[in-house]
């Protein structure tokens, strides 16, 4: 079986990473296979929302540290390493289209890495957070480090990373790492990702770009891109059969161009 396996089903996408008995360690070819697959349902004008969920019991405790005398011994390895768990994150923050994790269990380290890269984090009220760096004598990459600031503000942020703490899914809802609880957090999600999928894939995926942008701080939105898309919207068809399905009251069929 595939160490990530995904399934498309009514415009939804659900990428499962698929190792729990190792509670879904990420290796370095899962990173690199995350930002091919996020790059690729990206382009896939089919799919309208993506669901990252873990196998089993658990989300992802993170990488696969077994692995580190191996792939991550010299600085030459870190460096490359971490320029494949960049590029997964930013495939997913870069999809253009809603993602949503799927939180159960443990999500650690690296798999606090794929979830704040997600849009929403919808958790199972057993689920524990956490980003265990500081144990490692790891610094905690910068991409990464800017979305926990943008989710949890600076104070709770260096709470965080500074003491390793393991956080309880109430807890995690109460400073903003989560989103909402669900006693089936799938469920939930697809029941999301439905509401969304109706919608003009153009304005969300416009919107997840311009908000996305504002949140990695200052410099990092793309001004003429972002008028792009905005324009692009304005020349769709689909604005024109939103326009068409309100006066003809009848729910739009939209078609992502």
């Amino acid at each position: 079986m595939a160490d990530i396996e995904i399934a498309v089903e009514d415009h939804i996408a659900t990428v499962t990473l698929n190792r729990p008995a190792q509670r879904n360690a990420m290796t370095l070819a899962m990173w690199r296979d995350v930002a091919r697959i996020f790059s690729e349902l990206g382009a896939d004008r089919d799919v309208r929302a993506i669901l990252l969920a873990g196998a089993g019991a658990d989300f992802s405790v993170g990488a696969d540290i077994s692995e580190f005398p191996v792939v991550r011994h010299t600085l030459e390895q870190s460096v490359e390493y971490e320029v494949a768990v960049d590029a997964s994150s930013d495939a997913i923050a870069g999809a253009g289209k809603p993602t949503i994790a799927v939180v159960s269990g443990y999500c650690l380290g690296g798999g606090c890495h794929l979830s704040m890269s997600c849009d929403f984090r919808i958790a199972a009220p057993t689920a524990i957070f956490g980003i265990p760096a500081a144990k490692l004598s790891i610094v905690y990459g910068v991409r990464s480090t800017q979305r926990l600031l943008s989710l949890v503000g600076l104070t709770q942020a260096k709470r965080i990373l500074y003491t390793a703490d393991r956080i309880p899914a109430e807890e995690a809802l109460r400073i903003g790492f989560a989103d909402d609880l669900a006693d089936d957090p799938m469920a939930a999600a697809r029941t999301l990702a439905g509401r969304i999928a109706a919608n003009a894939p153009l304005s969300v995926s416009g919107a997840k770009f311009i908000l996305d942008g504002l949140a990695m701080g200052p410099g990092a939105l793309d001004l003429d891109a972002a008028q792009a898309r905005i324009d692009g919207a304005s020349r769709s068809f689909d604005y024109q059969e939103g326009r068409n399905a309100f006066a003809e009251k009848r729910p739009p069929r939209f078609e992502g161009r």
